[in-house]
């Protein structure tokens, strides 16, 4: 935290204090004396439901404990331009300020219009929250508040121990939606948010007698992390998710940013304390193409990339086993109607399932810049090709700091993220997919020594599991034991309404415990025994990203020669072109097989990792050889299935002085190019 902003949270804890002096009582449970008991809590309040001390410290092998959600909104209701997610986290006005409907929903919902757009029906409702909650928050309600701050505080108290709140808007959204009060500027919500979490914390502190007293801490790196896990309170890690970062959109295939643009958006964002990001969300913007939505919404969301664009979504044949996801044909005349007169939303090819979109060079260059600030970068939601660049530039400097946290990343990527060190966290779907799911990865997370999470994505729009009825096998019964023991569940009473997981679902955030008390009755203790290991494995990713730093590349300026170099009258193709350290030149062959480029490092060096960025005209049948002599070579690396791209060859650690890529067959008609060769120990 900068000086000047710890200024302004003093300021923001003085004025809370005193409007909450007059509001706040003592609580029976605070003379108790525990520590996790508020010295005072606002009345009146919502029910906690919880009793016994939350555990703190870590295991016998000093490992941290707990639970971890990699994909929360709490100040969703803060996005879209403030009237789409009605009801707020927190208010120091109390919980009937806080736990209120919008004010278009009064009297019956009539105007609830993405209500019955993204739920069915009618969209009508009662909406009255506090203190009789007759209709929401409900699992199928999708714009009425999840994240109330005692319903976090009850999942902490039974075992969740990092909560990953992204900051989410999207301005097409917030520009077609009827109702606003506020900008649709993306980063204008961000910054919002990022203070009001911040103010969250502040109020939540003073529950507990001043700054730095309470469960909810925000931190900014794993040190941080780790020291507030192991008091026993909450760790609270902030991330971004939005459309358009750092203005970052893109009209007719034109970018409105550019680098400068980027530099500054991730060191303001760094400054508030973010330290995990996607590049992309739901629609192509100047950085990347997006994993598509399917049915009625995907073509709602391809409506708002043609109005945010000017351009639909394109497909393409899928070159290998990883794919989007289906466009779909479903009609979405709601959405439809938005578009101009004449205008259509095209029709897909069943098996062009990818989007031709990737990572654009602007997209390189915001990756490049998150990993030079050490930040953990989110690959749910990208295209397929987009994806597969960035961890190809990931694998080349073999940097860990990948996520995916709630399911929206091709399964078949999930070995490559676990061997490059990142975190994956599955969405927060009923008992029977997510023990399936988590058991269909259970031999991956025991082969790389990981825990596993979950992404609740409350606030998100996206649904959450539905009760499976009181007479369902193995029901969740009341009360019930958090995994570590030491506390006892109740059902969850807010005001008048209390909360069954087996006949109302994941209502609300408080429901989380519930869920995993489900999980544990239909899939075993080990499911849930991986969920209490994540918080350890998501730390393990983001002290890895922390400590990352690149390593040397011994081929920057080595003497290279080459079979041949294709000429030019204006430019050079010169092999030494490939060793300069500017991905703008390349070596380029003949325009014939069995070409090769030779590196001489000038001396013998034990190396492990060779990076090959290929320019267009690449070798699908290719090998890496290395010798200590220039005379005896050994192959490190062979292939016969190259498509371009960035390539990294890791093996076993070998003496050498020269390294030659030989190329065996073009994948075009054109030579072989490369833009940069690098030669790394491992």
């Amino acid at each position: 935290m900068t000086t000047s902003r710890a200024g302004r949270h003093a300021g923001i804890v003085t004025l809370l204090l005193l409007v909450l002096a007059a509001a706040l009582t003592p609580t029976s449970s605070s003379a108790a004396g525990g520590w996790w008991d508020p010295v005072a809590r606002p009345a009146p309040d919502s029910r906690i439901g919880v009793t016994g001390e939350p555990f703190r410290g870590t295991d016998s092998a000093g490992r941290v404990r707990g639970f971890v959600d990699a994909h929360d909104h709490i100040m969703a209701n803060e996005a879209f331009g403030g009237r789409l997610i009605c009801g707020r986290p927190f208010s120091a006005k109390g919980v009937a300020d806080a736990l209120k409907d919008c004010p278009e929903h009064y009297p019956d919902g009539s105007l609830a219009v993405f209500d019955f757009l993204t739920n069915g029906g009618d969209g009508r409702h009662d909406p009255v929250g506090w203190p009789t909650f007759a209709d929401w928050p409900a699992h199928d309600s999708l714009t009425h508040q999840q994240n109330y701050y005692a319903w976090i505080e009850r999942a902490w108290r039974a075992g969740q121990r990092v909560l990953v709140n992204d900051l989410v808007t999207n301005g097409v959204i917030c520009s077609v939606y009827f109702f606003k009060d506020r900008s649709c500027d993306e980063m204008t919500s961000i910054r919002l948010q990022a203070r009001l979490t911040y103010e969250m914390q502040d109020y939540v502190d003073a529950m507990y007698g001043g700054p730095g007293k309470g469960w909810f801490r925000i931190v900014a790196d794993r040190a941080q992390a780790r020291e507030v896990i192991e008091q026993g309170k909450l760790a609270v890690v902030l991330g971004v998710e939005t459309s358009e970062p750092f203005g970052c959109k893109q009209i007719l295939d034109v970018a409105q940013c550019d680098r400068d643009d980027i530099d500054a958006g991730l060191d303001e964002l760094y400054d508030l304390g973010v330290r995990s990001m996607f590049l992309c969300h739901k629609f192509d913007n100047a950085l990347c193409g997006v994993r598509f939505d399917s049915g009625v919404l995907g073509t709602a969301v391809n409506v708002g990339q043609f109005l945010s664009t000017g351009t639909f979504w394109r497909t393409e044949p899928c070159t290998g086993p990883q794919h989007d996801n289906p466009v779909g044909l479903a009609s979405a005349p709601a959405a439809e109607r938005r578009l101009p007169a004449g205008v259509e939303v095209p029709s897909y090819d069943a098996d062009a399932r990818c989007n031709v979109r990737g990572l654009t060079e602007l997209g390189e260059y915001a990756v490049r810049g998150m990993m030079k600030r050490h930040m953990m970068l989110e690959i749910d939601h990208m295209s397929v090709k987009t994806a597969g660049r960035v961890l190809d530039l990931f694998d080349s400097a073999s940097y860990p700091g990948v996520l995916s946290s709630h399911s929206w990343m091709d399964l078949d990527w999930t070995e490559r993220v676990y061997r490059l060190g990142g975190f994956t966290a599955q969405y927060m779907n009923g008992s029977e997919q997510f023990v399936a799911e988590a058991g269909r990865t259970e031999a991956l997370r025991d082969r790389y020594g990981v825990g596993y999470g979950f992404g609740t994505d409350m606030n998100g729009v996206g649904g959450w599991p539905a009760p499976r009825g009181a007479d369902a096998p193995n029901p969740v019964t009341y009360p019930f034991r958090s995994v570590d023991g030491g506390s006892v569940l109740d059902r969850q009473t807010t005001g008048r309404r209390t909360w069954d997981l087996n006949t109302d679902g994941a209502a609300h955030y408080g429901l989380v415990p519930d869920w995993i008390e489900d999980i544990r009755r239909v899939g075993g203790q080990h499911v849930v025994d991986d969920l209490f290991r994540g918080a350890e494995s998501y730390l393990t990713t983001w002290g890895a990203t922390e400590a990352h730093r690149p390593a040397a590349n011994l081929a920057r300026g080595a003497h290279a020669t080459a079979s041949s170099a294709e000429w030019n009258p204006v430019t050079s193709y010169a092999p030494a072109r490939a060793v300069d350290g500017d991905r703008g030149t390349r070596w380029a062959s003949d325009r014939s097989d069995g070409q090769w480029l030779r590196l001489d490092l000038g001396a013998v060096h034990r190396i492990g990792r060779v990076t090959l960025d290929w320019e267009r005209a690449y070798a699908t049948s290719y090998r890496v050889d290395v010798s200590a002599d220039g005379t005896n070579w050994r192959t490190v690396r062979s292939t016969t299935d190259g498509d371009g791209g960035l390539d990294t060859a890791v093996f076993p650690p070998a003496e050498a002085r020269h390294v030659r890529v030989v190329g065996l067959t073009r994948g075009t008609r054109y030579g072989y190019s490369l833009h940069e060769v690098g030669v790394h120990v491992r």
